[in-house]
This record gives C-alpha cells, sequence and structure tokens, in this order.
C-alpha cells in the first residue's frame, strides 16, 4: 500500500524514499490538524466579533493585533532562545488547546446582542466588546505563531532537494485537514440547531492538543538522518555576526535584503487580499447572522482547502519543481493582478466567495511553499527567529495597513453617499494596489535568483 502511495504521488510531487515518503505522512498530518483548526477557527473568529462586536470594526481589530501581537513575538522569541525546536511544539500546542477550552465556556453566555447579553447575564456591555477583541486577537495569533513555528521547523529538519517532493506533499494532506474540520466541526452547531459555537469550540481544543502526542511520535520513529537542516559552508560566519535578544529577529530580518524581500512578498500580497477580505465578510454580514454566519464562513473555509488541493492534484506544484522557485513566485502577483482587476469591476456576494476561494487556494498550493523553500539557505536563527517576526509581526503589519485602508470606505459614503463612496474607494485599491504587484513581481525575480545561486554554490544567503 505504501509503495502504492509512494507511485501515486510521484507524477505530481517527485520520486521518494521509502522512509522520506513516510517522515513526510507523519510531518503532513501535523500540519493537516494545525491547518483544520485554523481554517475552523478563522470563521468562528469572524462571526462571533461580529456578534460580540460589529462588522465595520473589523478594519479596527485587525489594526488592534499588530500591536498586541508585538509583545507576543518578542516573548515568542525569548522562548525560543531558552527553549528547544521540540519543546516549542509541545508548548504552544498545549496553551492554544486549553485556552479554547476556556474561550468555549465563555462564549456559552455571549448569545444574542451585546445589549442583550447584558441584560441576561452579570457581563457588562463593554465587558462584551472586550471579549470579541480579545478572541479575535487571540485567533490571530494562532495563525500566526503555530503556523510559523510548524514550517520553521519543518525547514529546520529538511534537506532543499527533499523540500522540493515534500514540501507540496505537507501543504496537499494539510488541505485535507482544511477542507473536513471547517465543515465538519465550524458548521456542526448549524446542522445540530445550536444556538451557540461552543460545541465547535470545544472539538477545536481538544484537536489542538493531540498536536503534541504527533509532535513526540514523529520525533521518535523518524530515522535522524532524515531530521537534518541545510547546512552552508558559510554559516559559522553567519552565526557569529548574530546576537541574541528580544528583537534578534527584527535585526536579522532589516540588515538582510533577501529577507526583506520575503517580508515584501509576504505584505503585498496580505495588503491586497485584506482589502478583498473586508468586502466579502462586509457581504456575508449582510445576508447570514449567528451560526449561520459561522456556517457559510466555514463552507468558505473548505472551499479553499479543496481548490487548494485539486491545485496541488493536478500539479500545480511542478512549476517549483521543473521551473524553479523563482517562476512559482512571479506567477502569483500575476494572478493576483488579475484578481485585483476583476474585483474592481464585478459586485456581488457569490462572485466575491470564487475570488477569496481562488485566490486564498492558489496561494496555499502554489506561493505558500516557494516561499517556505526560500528559508532553506539560512541559519538556524533566520529560520526561526526573522521566519517568525517575517510571518507574525509582518503578516499583521500588512494585514494592519490593509485595514487602515478600509477604514476609508465608511468615512468615503458618509461624506459622497453609498454608491459614490464605494466607487471612489475601488478607484483608490486600484491605484493602489496595481504598483504594488509590479513591485512584488521584480522581487520575486530578485528572491529566486538569490535562493538558486545560494542552493547551487552551498552557501547560505543570510
Amino acid at each position: 500500500m505504501l509503495q502504492l502511495l509512494i507511485r501515486i504521488c510521484s507524477f505530481n510531487f517527485g520520486e521518494f524514499e521509502r522512509e522520506e515518503f513516510k517522515k513526510f505522512l507523519r510531518m503532513g498530518l501535523i500540519f493537516a490538524l494545525i491547518i483544520g483548526v485554523y481554517w475552523t477557527l478563522r470563521p468562528l473568529k469572524d462571526s462571533l466579533f461580529i456578534q460580540l462586536v460589529d462588522k465595520m470594526h473589523l478594519p479596527y481589530a485587525k489594526t488592534i493585533s499588530v500591536l498586541a501581537l508585538l509583545p507576543l513575538v518578542i516573548f515568542y522569541t525569548k522562548l525560543l532562545e531558552r527553549t528547544s525546536r521540540e519543546k516549542m511544539l509541545l508548548i504552544l500546542p498545549s496553551f492554544y488547546g486549553i485556552s479554547v477550552l476556556c474561550f468555549g465556556v465563555l462564549m456559552l453566555a455571549a448569545q444574542g446582542t451585546p445589549e442583550e447579553i447584558a441584560a441576561r447575564t452579570l457581563m457588562p456591555f463593554i465587558a462584551t466588546k472586550m471579549l470579541g477583541y480579545v478572541w479575535y486577537l487571540f485567533v490571530e495569533s494562532f495563525g500566526s505563531l503555530v503556523v510559523a513555528l510548524f514550517w520553521a521547523f519543518a525547514t529546520d529538519t529538511t534537506e532543499p532537494s527533499s523540500a522540493k517532493r515534500g514540501f507540496p506533499l505537507v501543504v496537499a494532506i494539510g488541505q485535507m485537514g482544511g477542507i473536513i474540520c471547517p465543515y465538519g466541526i465550524g458548521g456542526l452547531p448549524h446542522r445540530l440547531e445550536l444556538k451557540t459555537d461552543m460545541l465547535s469550540m470545544m472539538v477545536l481544543g481538544l484537536l489542538i492538543l493531540s498536536i503534541i502526542p504527533l509532535v513526540r511520535y514523529f520525533l521518535r520513529v523518524t530515522p535522524s538522518h532524515l531530521l537534518t537542516a541545510f547546512h552552508g559552508k558559510n554559516e559559522k560566519e553567519e552565526e557569529a555576526q548574530q546576537e541574541p535578544g528580544f528583537l534578534e529577529g527584527l535585526k536579522l530580518m532589516l540588515s538582510h535584503k533577501y529577507l526583506i524581500g520575503i517580508f515584501a512578498v509576504n505584505f503585498i500580497y496580505e495588503f491586497v487580499v485584506t482589502i478583498f477580505d473586508f468586502n466579502f465578510k462586509l457581504a456575508a454580514a449582510m445576508h447570514y447572522s449567528g451560526v449561520a454566519l459561522s456556517n457559510y464562513l466555514s463552507i468558505y473555509g473548505s472551499s479553499v482547502n479543496i481548490v487548494s488541493l485539486l491545485c496541488l492534484l493536478l500539479g500545480i506544484s511542478n512549476i517549483t519543481r521543473f521551473l524553479g522557485v523563482g517562476v512559482a513566485l512571479m506567477a502569483m502577483p500575476v494572478i493576483v493582478g488579475l484578481a485585483l482587476f476583476s474585483f474592481l469591476t464585478i459586485d456581488s456576494l457569490s462572485f466575491l466567495f470564487i475570488l477569496m476561494v481562488g485566490s486564498k487556494a492558489i496561494n496555499y498550493a502554489l506561493n505558500g511553499p516557494a516561499l517556505k523553500q526560500l528559508y532553506i539557505p539560512t541559519t538556524t536563527d533566520v529560520r526561526f527567529k526573522a521566519q517568525a517576526w517575517i510571518e507574525t509581526f509582518g503578516s499583521r503589519s500588512s494585514k494592519e495597513a490593509g485595514s487602515v485602508f478600509n477604514m476609508l470606505l465608511k468615512p468615503l459614503q458618509n461624506v459622497f453617499g453609498e454608491m459614490v463612496g464605494k466607487a471612489h474607494y475601488l478607484t483608490l485599491s486600484g491605484i493602489i494596489g496595481f504598483p504594488l504587484l509590479a513591485l512584488w513581481f521584480v522581487t520575486a525575480f530578485y528572491l529566486g535568483k538569490k535562493f538558486r545561486n545560494a542552493i547551487s554554490e552551498k552557501r547560505v544567503v543570510c
């Protein structure tokens, strides 16, 4: 059976050795749990926030999340200095699993509008809104820290040639978790006609805690020669120049053009898609509410992962295998550019659903695995600390920038009227978006060239 799976996967992902294939299957199972939980928490994050606070406050929540995540990243970096990578994959799931269970109990009381909750319980009106913001920030931090930690661990235990085959396979397995969990768990309260999402949150808490035994099993049974990282000839010299400290990851990022380039690619993608996402959530909130909104957004989450998996099964990863990381990176701004043009010309919930599914799915199937490979020819500190800053604070700052832009919608509508204000908002989206996409394309070319040279010369970039 295992040999049959290897043969089937060889078409899309390449030829695997037996133990190597088993390693990526185990890694994929861990990633499937992480992605499944994350894509189930995302719809709950938005629907519960809209219920407890207000849909027009979504840009403010994204903005505040950047400031809140800054001390979290500093604390995370400090933990990395004192704790092994294996222990970090035990500490974070323990914290988030227990926290989700606690939130589930709190959300049991948070049913109805903030005014109704305040009248029915001892929870005052302001506390209800604070709970909504805290919940939103909590889920944002999970997506940033846990996903970043997994990929830091993956790049630190994989050689470049193996990563070309294995990372797309890991992503493909991860999409299965992203397909099953959002619809199967996130939409469960709606199908059972429950009034709250507490059941979903209880199940999610237990799933997060189950990551711990899976990580222990992975480390115990995977051969040691398959847990080695890329080491360049100049790695010791590069590490000697990297001083420890709270802000080491940020300093590393700002001191190397290569890392700034990775940051820029992440920033521009998240900025443009944040504009798409805000308009999609506004349209969805106009049609659905409560657990029905959670169910609709859960279907969206499952759809993203279905399309992403189909892209991988149809061989989209062959772009990276045969044409290189650079071509895969340069394809993404072209695709997002077409999506931006469509967003500016078509306005409907169904279209926005398709637009968001396509933008997210292709990013996960093509751009994501290619970006993760960029960290392979780097030092251990860059893989764990700089990557955390790029994918946590960097990603949040880009979403903040997109959210600040989205805040213009309401004032423009107040001044010019709903339709004219929306038209001005869309025009500004194009004026800012298209030049950023051109910069993204140039940066992707630079990153692909640096990566190719580093691998061929067997040197670390930074």
